[in-house]
């Protein structure tokens, strides 16, 4: 077993103060590369020469936002960073940086927060940004409606304490390890018309673009926010957002020119891509994003843990990265990306394709053969990997009846333990703290998981992991580990592979950055002549 890896614990047990980056541009995270892609996309960074002012940057995508989602991580990661802004934002090391907050001090006891905020921030509305506005985006996500994957740890919040209009402490019932991942998580809405926001009729923020106009299942017009608090920020004079669902035609759009940037081009095509000068491929392989079969444990034949781990068997998951993907991603039995320091080479390598080892398993839970309801969403690249998935268990005796359903759909059901037997989807969440993953995200919340499952061991592991503010201490380490080896036992959540976003940009599109959700950031944007 290789040693994982160990990341810098954000913050200290001791008082942390960091200074404001003030009347300067924020910095910006950038996802890592290969050695090929970076060298090439450094060159073309450099024959574009300094950034340029003006123009609407065009994105195609092949999913429309869910605005009664809007504060869940889902397909509105296009919109959420362009409209709105969050207290802090990670570097590529987990370390935060400030975004609305400046500066921010951690009590010795990990029990409060002080946070600093900027003094020059205005919605665009018009109205002045203040403490106020930051309790309210707590409370806000701390509502069942809101359906928010961080809303445990915003829960931990009891008390606000305010000292004026620019600095406030937020009390905490007890230390949490993952309260960064709150503040980059939690865009900050504006309090006077968030129900417009989720009703999808009016998006005010702080953010350097504003809404100007919405087509359901066609486009989104942005304009550049003039009095942004970033100087001279936003390059670009606006963002159209075009809803693109056929594969080809997103592909399409974006060889003719049409659109200049995506995330949303299948691996397979990506790959035919590589080579193409007048396009630069930036994936963010840091693990923002997993593959991975999910399974209502409350379904006939799947609540044998058994079955379970014969489907974990079957799966041929070098082939579903190199056809289903492109090659862009890495095979893993664990949901943890090699920047965690949950991850351990023996959690990501335990299960392999042998057919042979799940059938006799099959055989002992006593279904060699079985049928089984198995969603996915009905785009091209989800439908693609589920007909591979398909593939592989129909040879070790599961047929599977494939359930297309559109994305608003399955994330709904996801939220409200409505799913299918099977079913298959990405997941993020395992690319932050540990503990975010087990007590955020839908598929694998100790509390209430989208595949019903439930285990004392499991809780018991996930709340000690979680109330605790250090993330690579031996101890923290060692309850990586055992909620890892509850994963790969009881396989409620097959994982599959890892694979973040990828960026297809176009020649004239530069400057473009993901943060560690997938939120869509254009702050540094332009386009070349």
């Amino acid at each position: 077993m290789t040693a994982p890896p160990r990341l810098p614990t954000a913050p200290s047990r001791r008082a942390l103060l960091r200074a404001g980056l003030a009347g300067a541009g924020l910095l910006t995270l950038a996802g890592c590369r290969s050695a090929v892609e970076h060298a090439r996309n450094a060159a073309g960074a450099a024959d574009a020469g300094p950034p340029r002012r003006g123009g609407v940057l065009t994105v195609a995508t092949g999913i429309d936002v869910t605005p009664s989602l809007l504060f869940a991580q889902s397909a509105n990661t296009l919109i959420q960073r362009l409209v709105f802004n969050t207290l802090t934002r990670y570097d590529d090391r987990l370390r935060p940086q400030p975004e609305l907050a400046t500066a921010w001090e951690v009590s010795p006891d990990g029990l409060s927060v002080t946070l600093r905020l900027r003094e020059d921030v205005l919605f665009h509305s018009g109205r002045r940004f203040t403490a106020e506005d930051v309790v309210f985006a707590v409370r806000n996500l701390q509502n069942p409606a809101r359906s928010a994957q961080l809303r445990s740890t915003a829960a931990a919040v009891t008390d606000f304490r305010r000292n004026g209009d620019f600095e406030l402490t937020l009390v905490l019932a007890h230390p949490v390890s993952n309260l960064f991942d709150l503040f980059e998580f939690m865009i900050i809405p504006d309090r006077d018309s968030v129900e417009d926001a989720v009703a999808g009729t009016r998006l005010i923020g702080t953010g350097p673009f504003t809404l100007t106009d919405r087509k359901p299942g066609s486009s989104l017009a942005f304009a550049r926010n003039d009095h942004y608090w970033n100087p001279g920020r936003p390059y670009l004079d606006g963002v159209e957002i075009r809803i693109i669902p056929q594969a080809e035609s997103l592909l399409s759009s974006l060889r003719t020119g049409q659109t200049h940037l995506s995330y949303n081009v299948r691996g397979k095509d990506v790959a035919t891509l590589r080579t193409d000068p007048q396009f630069r491929i930036h994936p963010y392989d840091t693990g923002s994003g997993a593959y991975y079969i999910g399974v209502n444990t409350t379904a006939e034949h799947v609540g044998d843990k058994r079955v379970r781990q014969a489907i974990a068997w079957a799966i041929d998951r070098d082939r579903l990265v190199q056809q289903a993907l492109g090659g862009y991603g890495s095979v893993s039995s664990a949901p943890w990306p090699t920047s965690s320091p949950a991850y351990t080479e023996a959690g990501a390598t335990h299960y392999r394709h042998d057919p042979d080892r799940a059938r006799a398993l099959l055989r002992e839970a006593g279904a060699e053969r079985l049928t089984l309801p198995f969603a996915h969403t009905n785009e091209a690249g989800p439908t693609a990997v589920a007909q591979i998935l398909q593939y592989d268990l129909q040879q070790v005796g599961i047929d599977t009846v494939l359930q297309p359903t559109d994305s608003p759909t399955m994330q709904k059901q996801l939220i409200s333990q409505s799913m299918p037997a099977l079913w298959s989807l990405s997941h993020g969440f395992a690319q932050l703290h540990p503990a975010t993953l087990a007590v955020s995200a839908y598929p694998f919340n100790e509390a209430k998981n989208s595949s019903r499952f439930t285990s004392p061991a499991y809780t018991d592991v996930v709340q000690r992991a979680w109330n605790r503010s250090d993330s690579d201490s031996p101890e923290a380490l060692e309850l990586y580990q055992r909620i890892t080896d509850v994963l790969l036992e009881e396989q409620f959540v097959i994982n599959l592979a890892i694979a973040g976003l990828i960026e297809v940009a176009g020649h004239r599109a530069r400057g473009a950055t993901l943060n560690k959700f997938g939120y869509l950031n254009l702050d540094d944007a332009y386009l070349t002549a």
